[in-house]
Formats: structure tokens, sequence, C-alpha cells
């Protein structure tokens, strides 16, 4: 049986390129990963939000 890594929440927040998609991981509080695909038209939707709110 292969070793299987442990499921934990630390690490950075990522993006990754998969086929067409991208796929945004996002360490949540207590443990855990949020995991969202997006399409590149909703990731820049998502950054023109994201760039409202931090500027």
């Amino acid at each position: 049986m292969a070793a299987m890594k442990p499921r934990t929440g630390d690490g950075p927040m990522e993006v990754t390129k998969e086929g067409r998609s991208l796929i945004m991981r996002v360490p949540l509080e207590g443990g855990g990963r949020l995991v969202v695909e997006l399409k590149a038209d909703e990731a820049a939707e998502l950054q023109e939000c994201l760039a409202g709110v931090t500027s």
C-alpha cells in the first residue's frame, strides 16, 4: 500500500493550472484547505474584486 500524506491546512495559498481550469487552494484556520476550481474569466473577476477592497 502506498504511503499517504496527512491532510493539513499548513502551507501557503497556491494556484495551479490544470487543463483549462485554475485550482486555488487556501489554508483554513483550524486545519484543512478550501479548494476552488475557477475558469480564467472568473479568476480575472476575482482579481478585480480583491483589488477593490485591498487598495
